[in-house]
């Protein structure tokens, strides 16, 4: 008899999964709250998929031998509870998908930097010609890529709700790039639960595997006294020089794993000093990889910055235009302020996620001339930096925050849409947001 698999959650995890779940054999039932794209609807229907959309029937979903959950529904949520309570197994796309390939698997979490270290890693190991998918939180699922499985290569970004239902998935190398507060809501509102659920990318891994973390990071040097791998720890350091890993020597970045390598990071495409520590990190895991190391130097150089990360719109009357939209948290935003080096004109609001403004009142003093605020609700962040600034506005759309951040700058300065929250007040998410930006900006 056929076993049932039961999805969660009709996004793109979860039309990946049911596809998957198909062509593995399983009677496929798919279950969402709300409703279904219409590309996803298509997709279903053209393999023959049987789905629910805008409700959860309990009786077809509490007799599955086997359930893949959403990263985006709470585990504390009543319907998960209920099935832990039936003993009915629940388990992330990632861990599902991966129990069907023999494919490496390079994966990245972190709380900042996953999506441009995963798609730098996906570009160096593509220019040196290897057979190589992308995915995970990134463009398509790990489990529709699977579907097909003609990669050699995975390089997977993968968040903290991902990896809070692995059981035995295990990644070639696992990269983890750095750990601040964020979704802490989902975590009882403790950075070591949070912290715990990073760490379980590594937690299967055996001795032919490797860890690669930052060094630099105190939550994540500190669990490693308490958390036990397997893996071959290679970390990366912009402070302190390693003899078995990576490190800043003035201009050049020296990769002492396996063999060495030596970089000039002035020479890296991506800006900011977060950024190299993630190229760091990237560099590491090609290294590992033994691709040519003249392959390695020029991709680190030509690569094109991920879209709504730092990425530069275009210069306007003197001024540079900068989208930073995929900043969702504080450290986030700390990293962008961090990175500009011309007096920066702030756009900055939307869906507070609990946010601590207090670490980036020295950078607002020192870098910025102007805030506007965009966001339904942009008390917090006007309390936070009074005083701080010459000029401070609230604006509840794209085209007055654009308008307003052009009045504000002058020929030298930059605009930096760095929200530093969550975009669902006024956007359907952070790409929309930068769209947005960028369509008001060309507009100007």
């Amino acid at each position: 008899m056929q076993e049932k698999l039961v999805i969660l959650g009709g996004g793109e995890s979860g039309v990946g999964a049911a596809l998957l779940g198909k062509k593995e054999g399983f009677r496929v039932f798919l279950s969402d709250r709300g409703k279904l794209k219409e590309e996803y609807r298509t997709k279903l229907m053209d393999n023959g998929i049987e789905f629910e959309e805008e409700k959860h029937t309990d009786s077809k979903i509490f007799n599955a031998d086997l359930v893949i959950k959403s990263p985006g529904i709470p585990k504390k949520s009543e319907l998960i509870q209920k099935l832990k309570e039936k003993q009915i197994p629940v388990v992330s796309e990632i861990e599902f998908a991966s129990r069907y390939t023999l494919a490496k698997i390079i994966a990245v979490t972190g709380s900042n930097g996953k999506t441009t270290t995963t798609s730098l890693i996906h570009h160096i190991l593509t220019e040196a010609g290897l057979n190589v998918g992308m995915g995970g939180n990134i463009g398509k699922s790990f489990a529709e890529l699977v579907v097909n499985d003609e990669y050699d290569f995975y390089v997977l970004e993968i968040s903290s709700f991902q990896l809070d239902d692995v059981v035995s998935f295990k990644p070639y190398i696992a990269i983890l790039l750095n750990i601040t507060p964020d979704h802490l809501d989902q975590y009882d509102y403790k950075l070591e639960l949070y912290a715990q659920s990073k760490f379980k990318i590594t937690e299967n891994q055996s001795h032919e595997d490797y860890f690669v973390y930052n060094f630099d990071d105190d939550n994540i040097t500190e669990l490693l006294k308490e958390i036990n791998t397997e893996a071959q720890k290679v970390p990366y350091s912009m402070n302190k020089e390693l003899n078995d890993g990576t490190f800043q020597e003035g201009e050049n970045v020296v990769v002492n794993f396996p063999d060495r390598l030596e970089l000039n990071a002035s020479e890296f495409a991506l800006r900011g000093r977060h950024n190299v520590s993630n190229t760091m990190a990237a560099a590491t895991a090609a290294n590992i990889l033994k691709i040519r190391k003249e392959t390695i130097k020029r991709s680190l150089f030509d690569f094109k910055a991920v879209e709504h990360r730092l990425e530069s719109v275009l210069k306007i009357g003197g001024i540079e235009f900068i989208n930073d939209s995929k900043a969702t948290n504080v450290n986030a935003t700390y990293y962008a302020l961090e990175s500009m080096n011309a007096p920066t004109v702030w756009i900055v609001g939307g869906t507070d996620k609990g946010n601590d403004y207090a670490e980036l009142i020295p950078l607002v003093k020192k870098k910025v001339k102007a805030i506007v605020c965009l966001g339904l609700d942009n008390s917090k962040i006007l309390a936070a930096f009074d005083g701080l600034v010459d000029n401070m506005i609230e604006t509840k759309s794209m085209q007055d925050a654009v308008r307003s951040a052009y009045m504000y700058g002058g020929k030298g300065d930059a605009v930096l849409l760095s929200p530093a929250c969550a975009s669902f007040d006024l956007f359907k998410n952070y790409e929309d947001r930068g769209d947005q930006f960028k369509k008001e900006v060309k507009n100007l």
